[in-house]
């Protein structure tokens, strides 16, 4: 007989096994109830967040997923009818980017049916308390690994702690990055040849501070007026001395233990003939300053806090993980005064608008956005003017015939040159050099300016507390005479920085029309529309591709086969795109960055390249249509806003804590998130929101006992031992 079945709510049996049923033809009611009896049997032994996989999710996604990830096919090689253990189906990776695909309606294909926003909120709920069992009211604040300062903190603390400058990009090798960041605790390990480094810093560091014998300069800073006479009131004030100093250096009160070992060592210096109560406490600083305490930001949990598996960091250590946070430094004295007090927490909202009211708030601005929008690599960008401009001047045969002639003539032998060549190759030697500068240049002062102008824009957005959303859209920018005359905007002069508002229509209102961005995301010579497209994707929208697969070929080798004209960029990714390999990724990359390729590689607003006109005009793989940057700028900063706020809080968080976003995190940034939009993205609202998170003010307990999550027993344990 021909059997129809339907899936009763007692038996559950998959989706999958009830469409093969439907197919089977003389199967026998017997059969069909034993099967649904071992389908009980199966899943009375389900973890919870597997049966409201099967009962809420599976059916979503049989509906709008299986056509290309179920039901035999598994693109991107995955298979949602294929996860059949708990293993499988709480893949911590695999969710997150389903979260990340669906929220930002890259899945389903915007050619395919949609999922109601009911039904989009039920998925994300056990994607988030199932699969990744975050409990909203505890969520799991992660754990960083022991943090040594940077050297951006390093110098900003010895400035503030001693009063000296210290060189540290001459004294100190360049950090590693990690996450888009140069203060991620996992990449800023410690070589040996560092140490050493240090060691020595630090006894210049001391020597130009601290007066090693009696009236020299900052007596009274760290010693008090006068030497005491006997031994034991000098020991006395060594100790409180070294007390104060350490206890700053630490930013935490120094421990007994730690006291006295300080005050032999001063007392054991200045006891030797010859040898000066200062040289004594000098020395002890030194070792203050060489210290695993002083290099790496110590942290510690509030008193009480027992078996806690999530428990607040203490004072102190919020006022660290504070300070470095806005200012990229120590703590200052009242921080410090209100964290022995036991009432930071108490104040924090005031203590933020103080901090960010104070100049060392610069310090945020420039690291941050130095490196989440890569303005501070546009002073060593490298760009070849002569070769971007030609691009844009359109081709030249006469030009390029008498470069390949020259080529050809230089690369001889010249005692194999007769004479005719040899004049011909002095005529076009000096044709070439009477070219002279080409007429504009990306001078060092150009430079400057672009990283002033993406600094100064985010600084007026972060100080007036007006919308985020203006880093996408908007009417102004801060230009000088210089970089005014470069982006052709008009009746703008002296070298000051200073806020303009730009002409109607313009390019330029955003980060997406500043020459930072446009120039760093270019190569050499032209420039590079993957290249602004990776950088749309992952740091405006939180969306950063994988990475290329290995032996991709050049960009240009897509054009071996044209017409004998130059292709034009977007002709050339066209055809790359027609390589299934690589389709996925650029139809994703390249409307974006396409849209922005009326700006050259030094920023530059153009018409044409390689003698064509150039066309803006896209579609995003979401669907939107624009015909340039402008109308780009406009769907981003409205169709995407939340896409935006989330990746924006991820660049801001991991600046913060210090480490890479994990998946139980979506709960912090979901609530960042929803403080932006209801704010209208004031930054206020995205400051408080991370300085008020659990990642910020909590830490993960490594000694509490783990819990037995029946959502997720393994991979939690996992996660445990990898914890440093």
């Amino acid at each position: 007989m021909v059997v129809n079945m339907k899936p009763c709510a007692a038996s559950r049996i998959p989706p999958a096994i009830v469409r093969l049923l439907g197919r089977m033809q003389g199967v026998c009611f017997a059969g069909v109830v034993a099967m649904s009896a071992v389908g009980l049997q199966l899943h009375a032994a389900e973890s919870p967040a597997a049966a409201a996989f099967r009962k809420d999710v599976q059916p979503l996604l049989a509906n709008y997923c299986y056509d290309c990830h179920g039901d035999g096919t598994a693109k991107g090689q995955v298979a949602f009818d294929e996860l059949k253990t708990d293993d499988a189906l709480l893949n911590h990776d695999l969710w997150l980017k389903v979260l990340k695909n669906v929220r930002a309606n890259i899945m389903p294909p915007v050619k395919k049916a949609q999922p109601t926003a009911e039904e989009q909120k039920r998925l994300e709920q056990w994607i988030k308390h199932s699969a990744f069992g975050i409990d909203p009211k505890n969520p799991d604040p992660g754990h960083v690994t022991l943090r040594r300062l940077n050297r951006v903190e390093y110098r900003n603390t010895i400035r503030d702690l001693m009063g000296v400058d210290f060189r540290v990009d001459v004294e100190f090798p360049t950090d590693d990055s990690g996450h888009g960041f140069d203060n991620i605790a996992d990449v800023l390990t410690l070589p040996p040849m560092l140490m050493e480094k240090y060691l020595e810093a630090a006894k210049t560091i001391v020597a130009k501070a601290v007066p090693d014998a009696p009236g020299g300069k900052n007596y009274e800073r760290f010693f008090g007026k006068e030497v005491p006479a006997t031994a034991d009131a000098r020991r006395e004030q060594a100790r409180k001395v070294l007390g104060s100093f350490a206890s700053k250096a630490y930013r935490r009160p120094a421990d007994e233990k730690t006291l006295a070992r300080l005050t032999a060592l001063a007392e054991s210096i200045y006891n030797q003939p010859g040898k000066t109560y200062e040289a004594g406490l000098s020395q002890a600083m030194v070792a203050v300053l060489a210290s695993p305490r002083f290099l790496f930001r110590e942290e510690g949990v509030e008193a009480g806090s027992g078996k806690k598996s999530h428990p607040f960091v203490d004072e102190h250590t919020l006022a660290s993980r504070l300070s470095y946070f806005l200012w990229s430094t120590m703590p200052d004295d009242e921080l410090f005064r209100l964290a022995a007090e036991g009432n930071l927490r108490k104040n924090l909202s005031s203590q933020v608008t103080r901090m960010l009211a104070d100049r060392k708030s610069e310090a945020l601005v420039r690291n941050f956005v130095g490196q989440w929008l890569q303005a501070r690599d546009i002073e060593n960008v490298p760009i070849e003017e002569r070769a971007v401009l030609a691009r844009d001047d359109g081709p030249n045969p006469d030009r390029e015939r008498n470069r390949r002639r020259f080529r050809e003539l230089r690369d001889k032998p010249e005692e194999s040159l007769t004479p005719e060549e040899k004049e011909e190759l002095a005529k076009l030697r000096a044709a070439f050099r009477g070219a002279g500068q080409p007429r504009v240049e990306m001078t060092g002062e150009l430079r400057r300016a672009m990283r002033q102008e993406t600094e100064k824009v985010f600084e007026y957005i972060l100080r007036e507390d007006r919308s985020l959303l203006e880093l996408l859209e908007s009417d102004y920018t801060f230009l000088n005479e210089r970089l005014a005359k470069h982006y052709g905007v008009e009746n703008v002069t002296g070298n000051e920085m200073r806020r303009v508002t730009l002409p109607a229509n313009s390019p330029r209102g955003g980060i997406l029309g500043q020459g930072t961005v446009l120039a760093v995301t270019s190569n050499p010579t032209r420039t590079s529309p993957v290249k602004r497209g990776v950088f749309i994707l992952d740091n405006i929208l939180g969306l950063p591709p994988p990475p290329p697969p290995p032996d991709i070929p050049p960009l240009e080798d897509a054009a071996k086969n044209t017409t004998n004209r130059s292709p034009t960029l977007k002709e050339l990714l066209a055809l790359h795109r027609e390589q299934p390999l690589c389709a996925s990724c650029h139809n994703r990359m390249d409307p974006l960055g396409l849209a922005l390729e009326n700006f050259n590689a030094m920023g530059i607003w153009r018409e044409r390249e390689q003698g064509q006109p150039i066309d803006a005009a896209g579609r995003l793989i979401t669907g939107e249509q624009f015909s340039d940057v402008k109308d780009l700028r406009r769907i981003l900063a409205t169709k995407h806003q939340l896409d935006f706020y989330r990746a924006l809080t991820e660049k801001l968080l991991t600046y913060a804590l210090g480490r890479g976003m994990e998946y139980y995190d979506v709960e912090t940034i979901d609530r960042v998130v929803a403080g932006l939009e209801t704010s209208n993205g004031q930054p206020s609202a995205l400051l408080m929101g991370i300085v008020e998170s659990a990642p910020f003010q909590k830490t993960r307990n490594l000694n509490a006992p783990l819990k037995t999550e029946t959502t997720q027993p393994v991979q939690r344990r996992a996660d445990a031992r990898k914890t440093p």
